[in-house]
This record gives structure tokens, C-alpha cells and sequence, in this order.
């Protein structure tokens, strides 16, 4: 997805965003105008009536962008294909205030894959957060879940939230950190 710096938009058609960094939803109506802040990872940020929001892609048709396409997996793929499929997905989810995304972050702490006898598999992902207060806990982890979900054979996605270990900047991958400029 390309990289946006404060682009115009108009919403066309009433769309669900989400405030950020509060994480209450909202349904911005048609005629709104704005600017797209950050579109990273299929989702979109977007400044509007004084505040940020949160687009997710798959409504990007409301503010004239073009949505994401689902993840595909090569036939007979294996539990190993699956997991980087998986991680693949994790990482085009994004922190709506930081443009890295989240295993880069360094919130993604695990990624099992269960393979059932049907062929379908469940995912069980363990991801944290920079700070336990953050409003958008519950949006990222809908976020993770709604992309994983997206993944042929994929039949249950459990995400769990924890704060054990708790995060710190060393989480990082050192293309973030220097991204960040926190090397």
C-alpha cells in the first residue's frame, strides 16, 4: 500500500471509523471531509473535525481509496506456510499513531498454528501493547483477529492480550528502532 501524506478525501457513503487514541466508534457521514494521515496496512488514518480516525480497509471505497485484497496460500500449503501467511498479515497491522506496524513494534509475542483433521486450521496469537492504557488495545486486537480470520482454511483465530512480559523499546526490531530514531 502506498504511503500517504495528508491526501484530501470526501466520505461518499456513511462509514464505521474509530477515534483514535480512545477507541470508541463512530459513523462518519457522507460529505465529511478530511485527510488521510497514515494508509499502512490495508487501514487507513484520517484527520477530520479535529481529530484522528481510523478507517478499516475494507471500507476504504468511503473515502475513494481502493480495498485490500484477501491473503492467498499456495495449494496443499502446510502449517509452516499458514504461520508465515500469518505473520505476513500481523504485519500489515498497524498502530494507528506509529507507522510501523506490529511485529516490527514488537507486540506480536507468539503465533501457534493448529492443524485439525478436516484440513481447516486455528491460530493462537499472543500480542501486548506499548503501554496497558491504550485505548486501541481492543481495536488491534479485533485488527489481528479480522486479518487472520482472511486466511484460507483458517477457522478460529484466538488473540489473547497480555502485558506479561511487559513491553519495552528493546522489543523492537532494529529496523524500527531506527525508524524511530530510538537506536
Amino acid at each position: 500500500m502506498r504511503r500517504v501524506d495528508n491526501e484530501p478525501f470526501v466520505v461518499t457513503r456513511e462509514v464505521r471509523a474509530v477515534v483514535v487514541p480512545a477507541g470508541q466508534e463512530v459513523t462518519l457521514k457522507v460529505g465529511q471531509a478530511g485527510y488521510i494521515t497514515q494508509a499502512l496496512g490495508g487501514s487507513f488514518t484520517v484527520y477530520l473535525d479535529g481529530n484522528l480516525f481510523r478507517i478499516a480497509g475494507e471500507d476504504a471505497d468511503a473515502i475513494g481509496q481502493e480495498a485490500v485484497k484477501p491473503p492467498e496460500l499456495p495449494p496443499n500449503a502446510s502449517e509452516e506456510d499458514v504461520r508465515q501467511l500469518a505473520w505476513a498479515q500481523m504485519r500489515t497491522c498497524y498502530d494507528p499513531e506509529i507507522p510501523i506496524n506490529i511485529v516490527d513494534l514488537g507486540l506480536v509475542y507468539a503465533c501457534e498454528v493448529v492443524q485439525h483433521e478436516d484440513g481447516t486450521r486455528s491460530l493462537e496469537v499472543k500480542i501486548t501493547l506499548t503501554a496497558p492504557g491504550c485505548g486501541m488495545g481492543e481495536i488491534l486486537v479485533d485488527d489481528v483477529r479480522d486479518k487472520l480470520r482472511r486466511i484460507p482454511t483458517v477457522r478460529e483465530v484466538k488473540v489473547e492480550l497480555t502485558f506479561e512480559p511487559p513491553w519495552d523499546q528493546s522489543m523492537m526490531s532494529e529496523a524500527a528502532r531506527l525508524q524511530t530514531g530510538m537506536f
